[in-house]
């Protein structure tokens, strides 16, 4: 799975002109399932974003997590983190089927209640228009490849 998660003042995820998820302070988390991503991997991932450290102490020092700011979580579906950049027009082979990627966004998402941040959330596979004002700016990748 790879995910970008981005430290936000606020965000929101709208469908069809509907807001559908909306966050204050947390993470705007862009989540991408590859193919052979795993149950273990979402409940890994989801356990390092809610306890991922890069909120302001009282020393102006990177430490708080959502937890410790009661911040919020948006995760939103993003097949194209996957995307071949080979060319210049990217090619999407490498990101999971929905058949696969459907039930893992889900076990993400419910990972992440379980750890105490049931999430807003956009839905797979909609067009969807993200807004997020970026706080810092911070922005953290992960790829369970590499965890």
């Amino acid at each position: 799975m790879r995910a970008v998660v981005t430290r936000v003042a606020s965000a929101s995820v709208t469908i069809a002109g509907e807001v559908v998820g909306e966050i204050d302070r947390g993470f705007l988390v862009l989540l991408g399932v590859g193919p052979d991503d795993t149950e273990a991997q979402a409940d890994k991932l989801a356990d390092k974003i809610v306890g991922l450290r890069v909120f302001e102490d009282e020393n102006e020092k990177m430490n708080l997590n959502l937890s410790a700011v009661d911040g919020r979580l948006l995760v939103v579906s993003q097949f194209t983190l996957y995307a071949d950049t080979k060319s210049r027009r990217p090619g999407f082979t490498g990101a999971a089927k929905p058949d696969v990627a459907v039930p893992l966004y889900e076990r993400f998402l419910s990972a992440c209640g379980r750890l105490g941040f049931p999430p807003e959330h956009g839905s797979f596979g909609a067009d969807m228009q993200v807004a997020s004002v970026n706080d810092g700016p911070v922005t953290i990748l992960f790829d369970t490849d590499n965890m």
